[in-house]
């Protein structure tokens, strides 16, 4: 599942929230629990206690948007066992998430930094 748009960051709210609140009161979580600007452009990701969906807000310059994903048959891979709050995904970990990956379990091969090649 590709966004439409090209976000300036991603944020993960940890903890599962009631999904009765709207735009107004996730931009509330987003400055007191997360304390972040929800004016940034960045993307903040909040899931429900069962996990069947996600809502994205964010702000694109002329009000803010929000986006919701309930999924019929699965559940969402929230990582749950982090001792942070508030997680910073890549678009790639969005991505993932989105199409039903646990993004913890998922990592990278390391960079190397080589000086020669013989």
């Amino acid at each position: 599942m590709r966004m439409f748009i090209d976000p300036l960051a991603v944020y993960l709210h940890r903890d599962p929230i009631d999904f009765r609140v709207g735009i107004d009161g996730l931009a509330a979580r987003v400055e007191q629990e997360m304390a972040l600007s929800p004016l940034t452009g960045a993307l903040f990701l909040f899931t429900n206690r069962r996990r069947d969906r996600v809502k994205i807000l964010y702000w694109d310059q002329t009000g803010f948007a929000l986006w919701l994903k309930r999924l019929e048959a699965a559940r969402f891979a929230w990582p749950r066992k982090v001792t942070e709050a508030v997680l910073t995904l890549s678009e790639d970990q969005l991505q993932w998430l989105l199409a039903g990956y646990d993004i913890t379990l998922m990592k990278p091969h390391p960079s190397l930094v080589y000086q020669r090649v013989s």
